[in-house]
């Protein structure tokens, strides 16, 4: 029997931290080939290869080095190339994770009639600012099935006009990955979490806050990167920023001034973020998946944004919001007020029940198995459906 193919497309470290335990699991099924490609979108080893030694991923089987300055190139190199590397493997599907360029590539998966798969659809900060507000809307538009996260993201998705056969509800694997990379290894991270390795990083344990800040509309806003950065001079203890390589460009060619307690080093894999996260006294982020992850291992953290994807976190009260384009509602002395209320307390995790890459790789498979792959009409159209076939009624 001809074995199935599925081609899985990934570009960025955060979209492999959450597919590695969905791509292990539909690698059990032998009678259907997986086909991990590479779009390039992230390329450095401290943002690339450094994260396929931790999570033990093989190399790519395809990498399409889609580098670039601006968005339109990545997007474009994307599209190019993908269409004819799906015409020669003729995959039976297409599976895209996540909300960046990336996933534009299910452009010409849609072109070539490729059943699209789309993890982590539905959800929106419904900041229009965003990238990767626009980028979520189109895929899940194209998209045959859409594995979301939580029950009222599909409600959200329905109400776009999404058909609710399309759409799986299977919580969030970032709890999955927390459980097989840091649960199941704490011992083992926490014998690295040594005086020397905080004294080599110039902090002390439990006496720093983790930082990380990247998004456009925080970092390449002038006004909104100056007040996160008065933020940070108003906090006592030092403040350890692993910046994306973009980051660090914006604070060097503007010459921005840096608080003396702000610690700017490279990015850094994920066996260290984790000893960093665990043993910060919290977190200061506009990271989706950072603020999960510290919400999920009671780490207390200030959300820097407008708007999130994750109202759980302000559920549970494990966050505190900081919306740098208010500065005058979200002072620095009530944002700090309000985070020190919540240290020292702990809140129930809000994201899952760690099975969620094995259930979204079960469901692929079955319909892979069964054709049943193709997503349904939708069924709120102002006409029905069936006036679209309808004959032209002449007689001849």
């Amino acid at each position: 029997m001809k074995k199935k193919k599925i081609a899985f497309i990934l570009g960025i470290r955060p979209d492999l931290i959450r597919a590695v335990l969905i791509v292990r699991f539909l690698k059990k099924a032998k009678d259907i080939d997986v086909i991990l490609i590479w779009s390039g979108q992230n390329y450095s080893d401290n943002l690339k290869g450094i994260f396929f030694r931790e999570f033990n991923v093989r190399k790519p089987d395809i990498e399409l080095n889609c580098k670039g300055s601006t968005d339109a190139e990545v997007v474009s190199k994307l599209t190019a190339q993908l269409y004819p590397v799906f015409n020669k493997i003729k995959p039976d599907a297409a599976i895209f994770l996540g909300d960046t360029n990336t996933a534009m590539g299910a452009i010409p998966a849609a072109q070539l009639n490729i059943p699209i798969i789309h993890i982590e659809g539905c959800w929106h900060s419904y900041d229009w600012r965003m990238p990767e507000e626009k980028i979520r809307t189109i895929i899940d538009h194209i998209s045959d099935v859409i594995y979301t996260y939580e029950e009222e993201y599909k409600e959200r998705g329905i109400a776009e006009g999404l058909n609710p056969k399309n759409i799986v509800v299977v919580r969030n694997p970032i709890v999955d990955i927390l459980n097989e990379f840091y649960f199941r290894k704490k011992n083992k991270l926490q014998k690295k979490a040594t005086e020397t390795f905080f004294s080599t990083r110039n902090i002390k344990l439990k006496q720093y806050f983790l930082m990380t800040c990247h998004r456009r509309e925080n970092v390449e806003i002038k006004k909104s990167f100056e007040v996160i950065l008065n933020l940070i001079s108003n906090i006592k203890n030092p403040v350890y920023f692993p910046a994306s390589y973009r980051t660090q460009k914006i604070i060097n060619e503007r010459k921005i001034k840096t608080p003396k307690n702000l610690i700017v080093v490279d990015p850094v894999g994920y066996e260290e973020l984790l000893i960093l996260l665990t043993n910060s006294k919290a977190v200061i982020t506009d990271s989706g998946t950072l603020n999960e992850e510290a919400c999920i291992l009671n780490i207390p953290c200030i959300n820097v944004r407008k708007a999130t994807e994750r109202p759980q976190v302000y559920d549970v009260h494990a966050s505190v919001k900081f919306d740098p384009d208010q500065p005058k509602k979200y002072t620095p002395e009530l944002v700090l007020k309000k985070l020190e209320k919540i240290t020292g307390t702990s809140w129930p995790n809000p994201f899952g029940d760690g099975k969620s890459s094995k259930r979204i790789a079960e469901d692929i498979i079955k319909r892979v198995r069964s054709n049943k792959l193709r997503g349904f009409l939708p069924e709120n159209n102002h006409l029905p459906i069936e006036r679209s076939f309808m004959e032209d009624g002449i007689k001849i």
